[in-house]
């Protein structure tokens, strides 16, 4: 059986959840392909990719969101045809898509089936927690950024049929944990700049930040400011006091596993990550809007607490694989698409 196995490189998540995946996908009697598409991603893979593209890339800001004005002009549509064109999905058993977009829309062109096991198959279930604030476009985008004939998802609970717990990838599970004196801070939309004269306000509190607009270290005062490796950020979290982060999905759901008090700023704009902070906050998970001064008190306050939740997510990944291989190419088999 021969396997496409697709990821979106944007941005860390897929990329880390794909650490496990692989190994699962390869212990079946299968002959698997890896396709990346996307940039700004921090975490390599540690096989061999068969398929790297441009893809099409949100490019993050430094102000709370997407920086929409980079994003349009990185976007080259002629360039986006000619990948989907180039990429030879028929020679393929199977695809399985975590929201990338390239691979999906060559099995839409081709009309051929594409599995979703992502994040945002979750997102998308009527069942998973949504924002009070309606965002249709948002929801449009991220229902037909990469489009799939059956969809599995991942989510912080089982809100639905076919939504599992994180995949929490085994150097996070492996690691040793201890309760340090520093908070672990990872929010790629904002500059280095706001997060010093915004973290500088909180004192007698030592912070690690994790920058994506950095290539070297900036110590100031109370807060270090390092580019981001995996290993250095998962050692920075396993020994932290607690996590300030987006409202991503990998990242607080690796907090909530490490029993890390955690409080989470959803991307501005960004409609998976306000329903990322909707399930988040149902969890009893503190959210906050933006990174301003008026939101100040509510970091303060978070400091002076010690809220964590009894979270646990079991090691499904090889159940979880083996459930979509076998249901996968039974629909395939029954069904014409």
């Amino acid at each position: 059986m021969k396997v496409l196995y697709a990821i979106q490189g944007t941005g860390n998540g897929h990329l880390s959840r794909a650490r496990d995946i692989i190994p699962a996908l390869q212990k079946r009697n299968i002959d698997l392909d890896l396709l990346v598409s996307g940039t700004q991603a921090d975490i390599k893979l540690p096989y061999p990719i068969k398929y790297q593209l441009s893809g099409w890339s949100f490019i993050f800001g430094k102000k709370g969101g997407v920086d929409m004005w980079r994003t349009y002009l990185k976007t080259n549509s002629g360039r986006i045809k000619k990948e989907i064109k180039s990429i030879p999905v028929a020679e393929y058993d199977l695809v399985i898509n975590d929201f990338e977009p390239i691979s999906a829309w060559a099995c839409k062109a081709k009309n051929l089936p594409c599995v979703a096991l992502s994040h945002q198959a979750a997102v998308l279930s009527r069942y998973a927690p949504k924002p009070k604030q309606k965002d249709h476009l948002g929801k449009i985008i991220l229902e037909k950024y990469a489009p799939s004939t059956t969809q599995y998802g991942f989510h912080f609970k089982n809100y639905d049929e076919n939504i599992f717990t994180p995949i929490i990838r085994q150097d996070v599970r492996s690691t040793t944990r201890t309760l340090g004196e520093h908070y672990t801070v990872y929010l790629p939309s904002y500059s280095d700049e706001k997060l010093l004269k915004m973290l500088s306000q909180v004192k007698d509190v030592k912070w690690q930040v994790f920058s994506k607009h950095n290539q070297k270290e900036i110590f100031s005062k109370n807060i270090t400011i390092s580019p981001i490796t995996n290993e250095a950020f998962v050692n920075s979290m396993a020994n932290s006091k607690g996590v300030l982060c987006g409202a991503g999905f990998e990242t607080p759901a690796e907090a909530l596993h490490m029993q890390k008090k955690l409080l989470v700023i959803p991307m501005k704009g960004q409609y998976e990550q306000q329903c990322n902070a909707a399930a988040l906050k149902e969890l009893g998970v503190p959210v906050i809007k933006s990174l301003k001064m008026k939101h100040l008190d509510k970091i303060k306050n978070w400091i002076d607490t010690d809220i964590k939740l009894d979270v646990h997510y079991p090691d499904l990944t090889d159940e979880i694989i083996e459930s979509v291989l076998e249901e996968s190419l039974t629909v395939r088999k029954g069904k014409h698409f």
